[in-house]
């Protein structure tokens, strides 16, 4: 795929214009909202972590807009990349202080995410399928789902806040799977509620981030 070839993956789009995707696109007004939302809940305190998630669930707002307005391998990468640094920024904060550990372990989190989510991607895609390009956040899932195990006898409040965000990103990643499949009854899609969905998923996964180092 070159970097300006047009990609065509939602039940929306049916033809390489801008507004092609009117719902995808506007609908990442979620990500922007969710971020100036949590930022602001923030208040004066002083959370490296979460101002820094916060700004990066901005930039995932921008780039998935480019990605359902442009549509091309450029904005592909725009869409995706920031989704990732995210993941691997949260697991960077994350970790050390969800188990009050050195934060060298952030940086070993980040690492062994990868081969994490290569061998669980690979035998869950042998289990479910693509899910229509969906299997590939099912990892980011399974890896929240066991930290809020592992925070069940640590912080119990933690631990349901993480149990909350891993449901919320099953559900959301329900409507995107599905999107093509309802294409035929529904020609918007559900694609747009992966967004809506998402921008309160992300910004609760930084509060939850938050609130267990101010308490």
């Amino acid at each position: 795929m070159g970097w300006l070839d047009q990609i065509d993956n939602y039940c929306e789009r049916v033809d390489a214009t801008f507004w092609s995707e009117p719902l995808n696109a506007v609908t990442n007004a979620a990500f922007l909202i969710s971020a100036i939302v949590v930022w602001a809940m923030l208040g004066g305190k002083s959370d490296r972590g979460a101002r820094i998630l916060c700004g990066i669930l901005a930039i995932i707002g921008t780039g998935s807009f480019l990605f359902h307005t442009f549509a091309t391998g450029w904005a592909s990468l725009a869409d995706v990349l920031p989704i990732l640094i995210f993941i691997l920024t949260y697991l960077f904060f994350a970790t050390p202080r969800f188990f009050d550990l050195p934060q060298w372990t952030g940086i070993a989190a980040v690492a062994g995410f990868f081969p994490f989510a290569i061998v669980t991607g690979w035998a869950l895609t042998r289990i479910v399928g693509s899910l229509n390009g969906s299997v590939a956040y099912l990892p980011v899932a399974l890896l929240i789902a066991l930290y809020a195990l592992m925070m069940r006898s640590r912080d119990p409040e933690t631990s349901r806040g993480l149990a909350i965000g891993a449901g919320l990103l099953i559900i959301s990643l329900t409507f995107r799977s599905i999107d093509e499949a309802v294409c035929p009854i529904l020609p918007i899609g559900t694609h747009f509620l992966w967004h809506i969905l998402n921008g309160v998923l992300l910004g609760w996964m930084i509060l939850v981030l938050h609130r267990h180092l101010i308490r």
